[in-house]
């Protein structure tokens, strides 16, 4: 049975409480993490056949990593074993990875060491019929940005359904490529794009109107997604499924988050999802990611495909932890708890 495979980095979230709490109880909580594992996490857990690339050293460390993922039903037989050190990176309890408090070692990690030719991208991807990965990648070094537009071009080439979550991190790009010089030449090769109109602002240059938040509404900037979604298309013709996704936050732990998806020229968009606090922000749009990839490879109908994306999302932002545990049956029954939107 052909298999999804999700490719990036491995990381381990270091997550203090801050105040000088994580000092005084000399205990800080470590979480597996990484936006394409977390994808994959999900839809394994949703009984889908997935399995994981990335690169790891040769330690105890990397050895539990790999029982936990298959344990988890991940197949992790297609991880490269290189280089000494796994990637990590601090994020306060309740932070946000876009908020200044994130901070990153990635540097000389096993990943970040990958070179052009090292993965053999025939082999990896034998069996597979999905393939996915995120800007985060091409963002750490252009060695890695070149491996991944190998991956993308021999999976375009075998036919290979390929997706990519446009995530913005400015703290990564910092090797002296802007994402609109590196990320057009991948997203040539996919299917299927996911994002914001900020993001696909910086990462392809498609235009923004920079005073949508003036005055704004959902009907505003779902208008704007549409735009969006159809120059994407335009612009890169292999590309058939945009998501744009739209997360307020309040000025306390209050959150409004509802998404569109544009396929076949027609845009769907979600129901509108409230809440007063969140648990975890970490995850939450990688597991909209996942939901895309479930209810796409289901062949489910485009209006089920982004409430059930949108519903998975915002579940997460409830569990502790960078993937979620929501069963299907769990998503599909709060899907129908968001607030609908007539003619929207």
């Amino acid at each position: 049975m052909s298999k999804i495979l999700c490719f990036g980095e491995l990381l381990l979230r270091l997550s203090p409480q801050l105040g000088g709490e994580w000092l005084k109880q000399n205990n800080m909580p470590v979480f597996l993490g990484g936006a394409e594992l977390n994808v994959a996490r999900a839809l394994a857990n949703w009984q889908l056949p997935v399995a994981y690339s990335t690169a790891l050293p040769d330690h105890y460390l990397s050895r539990e990593i790999f029982d936990f993922l298959e344990q988890s039903r991940i197949d992790a037989s297609r991880i490269e074993v290189t280089g000494n050190r796994i990637g990590t990176y601090y994020l306060p309890q309740g932070a946000d990875l876009k908020s200044a408090g994130v901070i990153y070692d990635r540097d000389y990690s096993s990943f970040w060491e990958l070179k052009p030719g090292q993965i053999n991208w025939t082999a990896v991807l034998q069996d597979v019929s999905w393939l996915h990965f995120s800007a985060i990648s091409p963002a750490l070094n252009e060695n890695v940005a070149a491996v991944c537009l190998e991956a993308v071009t021999v999976a375009s080439a075998k036919g290979i359904t390929v997706s990519v979550d446009l995530n913005y991190r400015s703290k990564l790009w910092q090797y002296g490529k802007q994402p609109d010089q590196v990320m057009p030449k991948l997203v040539e090769h996919c299917d299927v794009v996911m994002g914001n109109i900020w993001a696909a602002n910086t990462m392809l240059g498609i235009a923004i109107d920079e005073n949508i938040h003036e005055n704004s509404s959902r009907e505003k900037y779902l208008a704007h997604a549409k735009q969006t979604s159809e120059e994407i298309r335009r612009r890169f013709p292999k590309c058939t499924v945009v998501a744009n996704t739209f997360r307020f936050d309040g000025k306390d732990e209050s959150m409004v988050y509802y998404t569109s998806l544009n396929e076949g020229g027609k845009q769907f968009n979600s129901k509108e999802y409230r809440c007063n606090s969140v648990v975890d922000r970490s995850g939450s749009g990688d597991c909209y990611m996942a939901g895309l990839i479930y209810s796409l490879s289901k062949k489910r109908e485009p209006q089920e495909v982004v409430e059930f994306a949108t519903a998975a999302a915002f579940g997460k932002l409830q569990e502790k932890g960078d993937a979620t545990s929501q069963t299907v049956e769990t998503i599909l029954k709060n899907s129908k708890r968001g607030t609908a939107h007539a003619g929207a």
